[in-house]
């Protein structure tokens, strides 16, 4: 009964301390409003956020996010190759690797890398 206690009054003054960290950051973060605004891909932050958005920047941007995942899914197999070699853990990851390639040459003959014309 008493350890809850005590680890009741220690929870409360930890995020007691935390919260009064946090206001103090903020403050200062505060005088500064200019830094700490957004700045993203070119966009003026002061003007209204309801501009038109380029598809083929979005574009760019979800092939890069599936790129990405892609080396997160390859780089563990490739950890595991390292301990022992499975025909089919070859042939999923061939068969992963195609799927992505014929992917890529479908976005680059859609003209989706192309940024500039």
């Amino acid at each position: 009964m008493l350890s809850s206690l005590w680890s009741s009054v220690a929870a409360l003054l930890l995020s007691c301390i935390v919260m009064a960290l946090g206001w103090v950051l903020a403050k200062r973060a505060l005088s500064d409003r200019e830094k700490s605004s957004p700045f993203e891909c070119g966009f003026d932050p002061i003007k209204s956020a309801r501009l038109p958005f380029s598809l083929r920047f979005f574009l760019l941007a979800i092939i890069f996010l599936i790129f990405d995942v892609e080396i997160v899914l390859l780089l563990p197999v490739l950890v595991s190759m390292n301990s022992s070699f499975s025909m089919e853990l070859m042939i999923g990851v061939f068969m992963f690797l195609v799927i992505l390639v014929v992917g890529l040459f479908h976005e680059w003959n859609e003209g989706s890398l192309d940024w500039a014309q």
